[in-house]
């Protein structure tokens, strides 16, 4: 059978769970459509998901179309959880956005079509809710257009709108498929002006395999009026997994644990072929799959190919965002975008501190963050050991309640948060260089480092170059070394990791292996490696204070639709909360505000809009760039044992040793 690997995405409470139980009925894989309300559907499973009825962790599940095998990938709808619709997507070969015929477009529906358009995920639109009250038909394809994209084909009509009767009747309006597809393919216009014949339900499917066109259906997953249709749609308008025979290339985009506490990873195969009882390499490791299991394949399977989705057992350190395989051989046959381009998404800009609030659940707090970080990498975690404090990074104040809740039922553990803050980074302001020698100074270590820093170009990330010969001194010193420059990076001179650097070893030095007459090494003659982690940051940091560094905060583009005679009061709110705005687009009921907004306001200005608008403003925000901070140094406790302050840092490495 052919694959196609599916996903549903949608704004939080559009009915993307409630569709994809209204499928999987039709499908005749569950006896009856389960309900968010009542806690009961297939794909919310943790108990906070079925507590507030939002879906947070991705979840797979499989029924056939004719002959087509559809592994449905129900996706989180909440900004908070945005980690987790990037990695779906990145297992996608089409999608389903799901908008509500009552509230609309919404502000992450805009942000999740601008990435399914990016990454040129083909891309059906269902309009949820047509039996509601206030549901509309033409203002919502109007908005579709003016929002989200004009390239919009209404694949039929929707009458009795608002009450239980509401129907959808599949008609293409020719007039209208024939104006987009035209518009769209040079080659078809030519034709058509030619008086030729055209394929247009052929044409209709090779723009939506190109992510070109969108159909937009009709219905109610409540009711399943035009859930028909969308399934006639997804078989004949989306495109099927590729499978291919080359080198084994997968994706991991889960992890979860099983009743003995194993890793379970799911994965999607874009290449090749694997077997239980394989060795196979993933990031950094390699290991024996101990078993696997294959969403819509045979029960008892012992093969995953390209184009399935499976779980894997046996993977001990595997992550999620691991990939699979040898990546020096990846098909060209594989759409990359989607897989490569996914991890696009902002990096989380807030961070709290988190403490057990029994003092016996200390050490078991560590253990049980540890595993939640495993199952989610951009929930990062900061150990300040001079404090013993836990540091988490969140994307918004939801995900507290998740971590808390989750901790409370799967590991027994009750936890308190300090108030959220924003996460700022540092950059160079320009170059600066250090040395300390062996045995000269006030330098304790028998090791020789000499370095200089310099900027880097935004998001280049942290490079380390060498000006010594790499015979100059045992290899695993200048490791040791680079090492340490990476990870004192995470702390710059304010407290701050500095993302972007460059980083020059310009001296080297050391001690040859050596011992008295007779008697073993001895290590206050020799250099070891800990001689050389121990005197980088000192030089590192020395090197970063000549160089000078600034504190820049994260700033969010903000969009607002708000009525027109509000727009003076919005304004000065801006202002008080230090946003530039641009200059706004009037209009004479409805107006839009741009601009950038501090990170740390956005949350403040998301309490205030509804009273600034009478409940009418529309924010849409997400992060665009980091911006030099105004006004005092915004300064992070630090969590080593600061090489900024050379005599406590020396006193603290001799105590260690």
């Amino acid at each position: 059978m052919e694959v196609l690997n599916l996903g549903i995405l949608a704004h939080v409470d559009a009915g993307k769970t409630s569709l994809t139980e209204r499928l999987l009925y039709a499908a005749g894989v569950i006896d009856e459509v389960g309900s968010v309300d009542d806690g009961n559907t297939q794909t919310d499973s943790l108990a906070l998901e079925r507590q507030r009825g939002i879906t947070i962790k991705s979840a797979v599940v499989s029924f056939a179309i004719g002959d087509v095998t559809v592994n449905l990938i129900d996706t989180p709808g909440h900004p908070d959880f945005i980690a987790e619709v990037e990695r779906a997507l990145s297992v996608l070969d089409g999608a389903v956005l799901v908008i509500s015929a009552v509230e609309g477009v919404q502000a992450q529906t805009r942000v999740l079509m601008r990435t399914l358009q990016r990454l040129r995920i083909p891309t059906l639109i269902f309009v949820n809710k047509l039996d509601r009250p206030g549901a509309q038909y033409d203002g919502v394809l109007r908005q579709i257009a003016t929002k989200l994209t004009p390239a919009i084909v209404p694949m039929g009509e929707a009458t009795h709108l608002g009450t239980p009767e509401a129907t959808f009747k599949p008609i293409l309006q020719e007039t209208t498929l024939l104006e987009v597809l035209t518009e769209r393919d040079d080659d078809l216009l030519e034709r058509y002006v030619d008086g030729e014949p055209l394929a247009l339900d052929e044409a209709l499917s090779t723009q939506t395999h190109q992510a070109r066109v969108h159909p937009v259906y009709f219905g109610s997953a409540i009711t399943g009026a035009g859930t028909e249709a969308l399934t006639d749609g997804i078989r004949d308008l989306l495109p099927r997994a590729r499978t291919t025979d080359g080198p084994l290339d997968g994706r991991v985009f889960k992890v979860d644990r099983g009743p003995a506490g194993e890793k379970i990873a799911y994965v999607r195969m874009l290449d090749g072929t694997a077997h239980v009882r394989d060795r196979i390499r993933f990031g950094e490791n390699e290991a024996k799959i101990t078993a696997l299991e294959v969403f819509g394949g045979p029960a008892q399977s012992n093969t995953v190919r390209a184009g399935r989705i499976a779980k894997l057992w046996g993977l001990a350190e595997v992550r999620i965002g691991d990939r699979i395989g040898d990546h020096r051989n990846i098909s060209a046959n594989r759409r990359p975008e989607a897989s490569d381009e996914a991890a696009f998404f902002a990096p989380p800009t807030l961070e709290t501190v988190i403490s057990a609030r029994k003092p016996s659940d200390k050490g078991n707090l560590r253990v049980a963050l540890t595993q939640l970080a495993e199952q989610d990498p951009l929930i990062n975690l900061r150990q300040d050991d001079l404090r013993q404090e836990t540091y988490v990074s969140l994307y918004g104040e939801v995900q507290k309640e998740v971590i808390e809740t989750t901790l409370a039922t799967e590991f027994g553990i009750e936890v308190d948060f300090r108030e959220t803050t924003t996460i700022c980074v540092e950059r160079l302001v320009g170059t600066g260089a250090a040395v300390e020698f062996k045995k000269k100074d006030l330098n304790p270590f028998l090791a020789t480092i000499g370095l200089r820093v310099e900027p880097a170009p935004v998001n280049a990330g942290v490079t380390f170059e060498l000006e010594v010969e790499l015979g100059s001194m045992p290899y695993a010193f200048i490791k040791a070394v680079e090492e340490t420059v990476r990870e004192t990076l995470h702390q710059g001179v304010h407290g701050w990791q500095i993302l972007d650097a460059h980083v020059v070893m310009t001296h080297s030095g050391y001690s040859a292996r050596q011992s008295h007459a007779h008697a073993v090494f001895d290590k206050s003659m020799s250099s070891t490696a800990g001689d050389f982690r121990n005197l980088t940051p000192l030089v590192l940091m020395t090197a970063l204070q000549q160089a000078g560094t600034t504190v820049h905060e994260p700033m969010h583009h903000f969009q607002l639709e708000i009525p027109t005679d509000t727009t003076r009061a919005v304004l000065a709110a801006l202002a008080r909360l230090r946003a530039i705005p641009q200059v706004p687009a009037l209009a004479a009921e409805t107006s839009t505000l741009e601009g950038e907004i501090p990170a740390a306001a956005v949350y403040e200005l998301e309490q205030q809009l509804p009273a600034l608008t009478r409940g009418e403003g529309v924010l849409e925000s997400a992060f665009e760039r980091y911006h030099p901070v105004t006004g005092p140094i915004p300064e992070r406790p630090r969590t080593d044992h600061d090489p900024l302050h050379r005599r406590e840092y020396l006193l603290h490495i001799q105590r260690r040793v």
